[in-house]
């Protein structure tokens, strides 16, 4: 499976982004898909995760409320829409897909898509 993220950028505190994660490879509709973040200076965190089924999500505690996870297996494509974003939201946004029973762990996770910056100013 090979991960390509996009939709990143620059936005103001309390706006919104959408990010995508397209992937190719026959295996997506069978995998959990994830969204992990690394702020500057910190360890990578996990954001959002779906099952491969789109019936299971999980969140952050920071983030419930605020980002949404979906997935779209005819597009091979799993989303994250953001609300009411804040500067602590900053950060590098990794998508990633895998078949771990747990899908908050990084390790739950076998393929890593190159990352997109969200940038949130004050």
């Amino acid at each position: 499976v090979q991960l390509q993220a996009s939709g990143g950028g620059l936005v103001q505190a309390g706006g919104s982004l959408r990010l995508s994660c397209a992937a190719s490879g026959r295996t997506f509709s069978r995998s959990n898909m994830g969204w992990f973040r690394q702020a500057p200076g910190k360890e990578r965190e996990f954001v959002a995760a779906i099952d491969w089924s789109g019936g299971f999500t999980y969140y952050l505690d920071s983030v419930k409320g605020r980002f949404s996870i979906s997935r779209d297996n005819v597009k091979n494509t799993v989303y994250l829409q953001m609300n009411s974003l804040s500067p602590e939201d900053t950060g590098v946004y990794y998508c990633a897909a895998g078949s771990g029973w747990r899908l908050t762990g990084s390790d739950d996770y076998d393929y890593w898509g190159q990352g997109t910056l969200v940038t949130v100013s004050s």
